[in-house]
């Protein structure tokens, strides 16, 4: 059996072909808004090719940061299951249960690799060599960091209780500032979304309204001045993204 690498995510055949087209047709009709030549904007409509590689890129961290959380809930029920006086064997089952009470209609991904652990350790594999093959798929500071100190203090008698709620605190501390960003810059991320959208929808309002006055834009210089145009709204795009991008 295969166990999932958190370091990367695959896209499904229809996934890839989906992100394809929908890429192929956007780019389509950026080329054809902006040239009026049919050739230009289907050599463009390659430029769908080049979706995939951004969605699954974009999916990867959703997945990284949904596994994130979900560490964290599972670390603060461990830390309740150790303080009842249960073993760590049974409170990392007792984890799988009460993430599925917090979200009963799925499966996610910490629940898969909790069972794993959980079945691991009914065929008498050490629950400490679970944990660092899961950090080592899951290629997480956090994750990698508990694994690391669990062992340690398994294996030389320290308090698991206390190690446990400073990393689930930690852990959490480390979400909310996350989250405290998100809600800082969500607008600055609208206003951008909006300044990139004017020109398009500038150019899309004179071509329905002024189809004459747009007519040298689609020959000679008008098409460099478009492309010049186009490349720094493409510039534009990926300098925001880069500045939007604000990693804890």
């Amino acid at each position: 059996m295969q166990l999932p690498d958190y370091s990367v995510y695959v896209l499904s055949p229809f996934q890839r072909l989906m992100c394809i087209i929908t890429g192929a047709v956007l780019f389509f009709g950026i080329g054809y808004l902006f040239y009026h030549q049919w050739i230009i904007a289907l050599l463009l409509s390659f430029g769908g090719l080049l979706v995939p590689r951004f969605w699954r890129k974009h999916m990867l961290q959703r997945r990284r940061t949904a596994l994130n959380l979900h560490f964290k809930q599972a670390l603060f029920s461990l830390s309740s299951s150790l303080s009842a006086g249960r073993s760590v064997e049974n409170g990392f089952r007792e984890a799988i249960q009460d993430l599925r009470m917090l979200d009963p209609d799925a499966e996610n991904d910490l629940i898969t690799e909790l069972s794993i652990i959980s079945a691991r350790m009914e065929y008498g594999e050490p629950i400490e060599d679970a944990l660092h093959d899961f950090s080592r798929r899951a290629c997480m500071e956090d994750i990698t960091n508990f694994a690391d100190v669990f062992t340690t203090c398994k294996r030389t008698g320290g308090d698991l209780v206390e190690v446990i709620r400073r990393t689930s605190s930690i852990i959490g501390e480390k979400l909310d500032i996350q989250q405290e960003i998100a809600v800082l810059i969500a607008q600055k991320k609208f206003e951008s979304k909006a300044i990139l959208a004017a020109p398009i929808l500038m150019l899309v309002f004179m071509n329905l309204t002024s189809a004459d006055y747009m007519e040298p834009m689609f020959s000679g210089m008008g098409m460099i001045i478009s492309t010049f145009a186009l490349l720094g709204l493409a510039g534009c795009m990926f300098w925001i993204i880069k500045i939007m991008d604000i990693k804890i």
